[in-house]
């Protein structure tokens, strides 16, 4: 085939990008918004921005300024755009406050892990006109906090918060909706008094969210290869990798998959994203040997029996099915107390650890000799004091180490004050490090026999190595900070 009819076909097979929605100019702090009901609402600060459009704190009280600790937030977005209304329809019909309160009642829960609908309106700026939804405000994102405490959440963690999204899913799916995007990201901690609630979270983002049975019937199984693949890749379910329109069994696959991510902080096929059908493929094939999948993510053999069975039930039901959600609620249950946890309503979430100060570089981000103050940094103490060239900032080549001599180790100050060559007569001199520590410096210039010849060689400048420990990306698992 002649190259420009090569690259045309290549072309012309290329899928076009979809156009995302407009994201509106961001609006003045002070902004006052008037819902359907009259109600008088003032904007603060921008507090989140996303596909849809922008996120902004949001008061009751107009003739003040809006704290950053309010407790309401406001989404809005260009009326010509759809995401925020598909989101608003949802949360009219299933959010309603009232409808949530008899839910927690009847089930005698502490809450319910779905957000409540509060107000929604229009408002006019210029010649645009924009959509807008009252929402209560929410803390941290899981995400946040599973990444900076390493990708990994404790057993007891993960059963606790499957206990929270089953109950929110029973929920969803008891009227007629699924929520097709379950991810940590879209799980938020409660926020109340001026504080975030680390034991209550909640699933949010309905913007994939859609009825099951529009009509009073489930819809039909049907593959579509031209809705393959939606959702967040990672996570959605293997109906969605065939274009099979969302149900109940694949919102609890796709917690499933989440969980056992939680657990071994990364999922068999995370390491080809980009390729769907290699996902795609991954997936059909564990769903089908749940026991290989858990091998796959648990090489060390580690017991995970509750995510086991929770997932083996669901790759049972059927399209129609209507899951059996107590029984997974009372598997996630015996897990918690066969690790002796008694209230199944504490997430226990990683949020404790050493103070991480606004300002302050981590260990792992600091220059080593960098600070000027004449005590010694806590890695000086751990490590040993600071090559000279790192104080400086001059680039230094790394010298080989030396043979070991007969006792195996190092000398205890050699790792420290290291002899260094003259760039004169190549003799060894000390380093200035080393002065401060005369017994260490007699250490490293002592001589030793070389086991070969048993003659005398000159001082070995062995390098001690240091494997430093990666401070995280993120500090949400020292302080995890309203947004």
């Amino acid at each position: 085939m002649p190259k420009a009819k090569a690259e045309a076909s290549t072309a012309a097979r290329k899928p076009r990008a979809p156009k995302g929605p407009k994201l509106p100019d961001p609006f003045t702090n002070g902004t006052i918004l008037q819902d359907l009901r009259k109600k008088q609402w003032k904007l603060g600060n921008e507090v989140g921005k996303g596909g849809f459009g922008l996120i902004y704190l949001a008061s009751e009280d107009t003739a003040s300024t809006v704290a950053p600790t309010a407790e309401h937030v406001i989404k809005i977005e260009p009326l010509s755009n759809g995401p925020l209304f598909c989101e608003l329809h949802f949360y009219q019909r299933v959010s309603k406050p009232e409808m949530i309160d008899d839910w927690v009642k009847s089930k005698k829960m502490k809450y319910l892990g779905v957000p409540k609908y509060l107000a929604h309106g229009t408002h006019k700026r210029g010649s645009e006109t924009f959509r807008f939804m009252v929402m209560p405000r929410f803390g941290s994102d899981l995400q946040k906090i599973f990444e900076g405490c390493g990708k990994k959440f404790a057993k007891e963690t993960v059963l606790a918060l499957g206990l929270r999204m089953v109950d929110a899913l029973e929920y969803l799916h008891e009227n007629g909706y699924v929520h097709a995007d379950i991810k940590a990201s879209n799980m938020l901690l409660g926020f109340n008094n001026k504080q975030e609630l680390q034991d209550q979270v909640y699933l949010v983002d309905y913007g994939l969210a859609l009825k099951y049975s529009p009509d009073g019937s489930h819809k039909v199984y049907k593959e579509d290869p031209r809705k393959a693949h939606d959702g967040t890749i990672e996570f959605t379910s293997t109906d969605a990798h065939k274009g099979v329109a969302p149900s109940r069994r694949g919102d609890l696959e796709i917690l499933g998959f989440c969980m056992l991510q939680w657990l071994c902080g990364k999922l068999p096929w995370e390491d080809k994203l980009l390729d769907k059908n290699y996902v795609a493929d991954s997936k059909f094939k564990y769903m089908k040997n749940i026991p290989s999948l858990m091998k796959a993510c648990f090489p060390s053999g580690d017991s995970q029996d509750e995510i086991l069975k929770f997932l083996t039930l669901v790759s049972k039901l059927g399209y129609e099915d209507k899951p059996d959600y107590n029984k997974y609620k009372a598997l996630f249950r015996d897990g918690l107390k066969r690790l002796g946890i008694k209230d199944e309503w504490k997430l226990n979430l990683p949020t404790s650890g050493p103070p991480y100060k606004k300002g302050t570089k981590r260990k792992s981000e600091a220059t080593v000799g960098e600070s000027s103050s004449p005590k010694k940094s806590a890695l000086e103490k751990v490590r040993g004091t600071p090559k000279a060239s790192a104080a400086s900032g001059s680039r230094q080549s790394t010298p080989k180490p030396a043979a070991r001599s007969r006792q195996g180790t190092p000398q205890k100050g050699q790792g420290r004050g290291r002899p260094r060559k003259s760039p004169v007569n190549g003799r060894a001199v000390k380093s200035p490090l080393t002065m401060k520590s005369p017994a260490k410096a007699q250490a490293v210039k002592t001589p030793v026999k070389s086991p070969s010849k048993g003659s005398l060689t000159k001082p070995t400048s062995t390098r001690r190595k240091v494997k430093r420990s990666r401070a995280p990306k993120v500090d949400a698992c020292v302080q995890t900070s309203p947004h």
